[in-house]
């Protein structure tokens, strides 16, 4: 996650349609430009190098991906702000085929103005609500996809309806039988949001990694969980090796530790979600 910045009235920026501003700015401490909402960071492109993932959530979710099988990827991305995810994929899987979904209009042409695709991408962005776009995507696509995507936010927190088990079953008959779903989680203390989306995701796809520093995982303090999940066992044998490296040291929960993660928390559903929890202001100084 990033931090607040001092608004600036040059730098590229679009109202959207709930009110809010989105600007595109340079990055003050690595190469790239960030995509900021509301004064939340959203995103972090780097176009002369798609496969420099600065955010530490991003990059576990690299790592996920850099596990599934060579070649190209067949994907659908919910919320992908500026892009980052498509954008590493297309970089290492050339040939990919990729669907977005994105609710703001506005912010997807300040990102395709400032921040455009790779000429010959084979990245579709469609406009609408993520629950209601996965319910239209064409036919061809429910059971091949490799890869499913969702880290949708509004300003700083997931909207309740993508969070129900509702949801989760929509998006698991997208997936080939050993694709997998990749979930980003924003949770503090106590991690009980985290616990029940876990729980959750767990009822529809039973294999399931969580990726997390590790003081997040241990409910210390406010920071993003990756969910991957899975209804065939996880390619992740690597992954333990390449959290610990760094450059900030992270784990995979799997197995019993997960079970132990999640035990009580209970599964949501439409009737009972709610939005993740929002973070104090404070975490995005820096």
């Amino acid at each position: 996650m990033g931090r607040t910045r001092a608004r600036d009235t040059e730098q590229p920026q679009a109202r959207l349609d709930h009110g809010g501003i989105a600007r595109i700015v340079p990055s003050e401490f690595t190469s790239g430009f960030e995509l900021i909402v509301d004064d939340t960071p959203q995103s972090h492109v780097d176009l002369d190098d798609p496969t420099h993932l600065h955010f530490e959530y991003i990059v576990r979710m690299g790592a996920v991906i850099d596990q599934l099988p060579d070649g190209p990827l067949t994907a659908v991305h919910l919320g992908a702000g500026a892009l980052t995810i498509p954008r590493y994929v297309e970089a290492t899987r050339p040939g990919s085929r990729q669907q977005v979904i994105e609710l703001e209009a506005p912010l997807a042409a300040l990102v395709r103005e400032h921040l455009p695709l790779p000429r010959g991408a084979a990245i579709r962005v469609r406009i609408g609500d993520a629950r209601d776009g996965v319910g239209r995507l064409p036919a061809a696509l429910h059971g091949s996809c490799d890869l499913v995507v969702s880290d949708v936010y509004s300003g700083a927190q997931t909207p309740a309806h993508l969070t129900s088990v509702e949801f989760y079953r929509e998006l698991r008959e997208l997936l080939r039988p050993d694709g997998v779903l990749l979930v980003n989680v924003a949770d503090g203390p106590g991690l009980a949001f985290a616990r029940r989306q876990v729980a959750t995701i767990a009822e529809v796809l039973p294999e399931i990694g969580v990726l997390a520093d590790t003081q997040v995982l241990k409910g210390r303090r406010f920071g993003n969980l990756v969910i991957a999940a899975s209804a065939a066992p996880l390619p992740t044998e690597w992954l333990p090796r390449m959290l610990a490296a760094g450059p900030h040291p992270a784990k995979i929960a799997q197995g019993a530790e997960v079970a132990a993660f999640l035990q009580g928390a209970r599964v949501v559903t439409d009737a009972d979600a709610v939005a993740s929890p929002r973070p104090d202001a404070s975490l995005f100084l820096r």
